[in-house]
């Protein structure tokens, strides 16, 4: 039964991928009041955990005087959308959000003219975005902070800004420990002359990773990382080395995977350029250009799932700007076929794209007027299938095979009802290294493959929790 049932979806999926990973549903208006916009892509605008999707954008417009951050979520992974809520309510200007979840907790940082001059300010939500805590204030300093980029891991809330205190645009970073209750104080990554700009961070357990673009030699992507949490970091890391312009860049890092996108003018027009490293960003590959054509494409957003990287941006392709989408389904070795997502008369702006489960998800700004979001509930083919529809009598997680393993295993599990389940991978010292699964299933009997090629042999651990079921077992890499 479990070979027909894999010889059906192999030619369902070689006869019309789309119905396996193409199915973008149509476009949901979130808001349309004023002059909204999104932020530009080094800040997520959009955050997920499980079915709970998270949006944040402000409203004013980017060179009004005046703007205000507000928030809007999905309990159903982005099939229907609660009300807004204004998560600022001051005179001054607030824009450029970012927001980042961990389990419950939702995160929004932002810059702040309340001061006088753009702060960072900072609030949480520790009931999924029900109710929100008061305003923190982050930097206090007679310069300009702006354009704030945030991520969590745990209790770990990351945070990292460009800065003009010492009269230059420079990195600033800072760090909670417990989850935005209280921060540490602010490190500066950059000791340079020269300006940097728009910094995009994402982590991956205790490993912290910046990119930006610096204008020291031209402009140019640069790189930085910390292995502790934040707590040191490297030397910087050019990226990019070339004539012309590169910026506007967007990192995702899938445990030691670090993905990096940008905007590049080399080939005389602004095309979406990639690059990526497999071991932690010590050592990186070649660029590789992931458009090709005459009009501009501007400010993307990439997003990462394991082996499945999405890349979002703006493009000026048909006399408009539109929102394009591509992804790769190998970690980023190749790349499918650019999807129009937008197909409007007026200009859509600033995508952000974020991946929950098998659903991928992206927010943008349409012409200052709309923010919209979009969906593919099967676009991050996560690799779970059901082999067994049959109901089974009770909840178990079998040990996985082979095992000891080098380097791929597979590990089953069944469902006695229909549930929301969660499989994890951890090492030996307890942190997350993967996520295999985060979706609603029907009751029946699933496996799914993890392919641990990436990953130093060692003892690890996978869990399962549904509302009914938690049960962890051991498994050996041996390399």
């Amino acid at each position: 039964m479990r070979k027909v049932i894999y010889i059906i979806l192999i030619v369902h999926c070689t006869l019309n991928i789309e119905n396996c990973f193409g199915q973008w549903q149509q476009e949901y208006l979130l808001y349309n009041v004023g002059y909204p916009q999104t932020s530009f892509n080094n800040a997520r605008c959009v955050a997920t955990n499980g079915n709970i999707v998270h949006a944040v954008w402000y409203e004013g417009g980017f060179y009004n005087d005046m703007g205000e951050i507000y928030y809007k979520r999905s309990t159903n992974g982005g099939v229907s959308w609660g009300p807004e809520t204004r998560l600022t309510n001051n005179p001054a200007i607030s824009r450029s959000p970012s927001v980042s979840v961990s389990g419950s907790v939702v995160h929004v940082v932002w810059s702040d003219e309340r001061d006088g001059n753009f702060e960072i300010y900072y609030k949480r939500s520790s009931d999924a975005g029900i109710s929100w805590s008061g305003d923190i204030r982050l930097t206090n300093n007679p310069g300009a902070s702006e354009y704030p980029s945030m991520d969590v891991s745990g209790s770990f809330v990351h945070v990292v800004w460009q800065d003009e205190r010492d009269q230059n645009q420079e990195i600033y970073y800072k760090r909670s420990t417990n989850g935005g209750i209280s921060w540490g104080k602010e490190i500066r990554l950059i000791n340079d002359i020269h300006e940097s700009f728009l910094p995009s961070i994402s982590v991956s357990g205790l490993y912290v990773h910046v990119a930006w673009f610096d204008r020291r030699e031209n402009e140019e992507i640069y790189y930085n990382h910390s292995s502790d949490g934040g707590t040191t970091w490297g030397t910087n890391l050019r990226l990019t080395t070339n004539p012309a312009y590169s910026e506007f860049t967007s990192i995702s890092v899938s445990v030691s995977v670090v993905h990096v996108v940008w905007m590049d003018f080399r080939d005389s027009n602004w095309e979406i350029y990639y690059k990526r490293s497999t071991n932690g960003g010590i050592n990186w590959e070649a660029d590789k250009r992931l458009t090709t054509n005459s009009s501009m494409s501007w400010y993307p957003s990439v997003s990462s799932s394991g082996s499945v990287v999405h890349v979002a941006w703006q493009e000026y392709r048909d006399y408009n700007w539109d929102i394009y989408y591509k992804r790769s389904t190998d970690g980023g070795i190749s790349w499918g076929t650019d999807t129009r997502l937008t197909n409007n008369p007026s200009d859509t702006e600033c995508p952000s794209v974020a991946v929950s489960g098998s659903v991928v998800h992206v927010v943008w700004g349409y012409n200052y007027e709309d923010i919209y979001y979009k969906r593919n509930p099967t676009g991050n083919s996560i690799g779970v299938i059901n082999i067994n529809s049959e109901i089974p009598n009770h909840f178990s997680l079998s040990q996985n095979y082979p095992n000891p393993f080098n380097p791929k295993t597979v590990i089953s599990f069944q469902l006695a009802v229909n549930s929301f389940a969660e499989l994890k991978v951890y090492d030996l010292l307890g942190r997350e290294v993967a996520f295999l699964v985060n979706e609603n299933l029907r009751a029946g009997t699933y496996e799914v493959d993890w392919d641990a090629t990436n990953y130093p042999s060692g003892v690890y651990y996978y869990k399962i929790v549904t509302n009914d079921f938690s049960e962890t077992k051991k498994m050996v890499l041996v390399k």
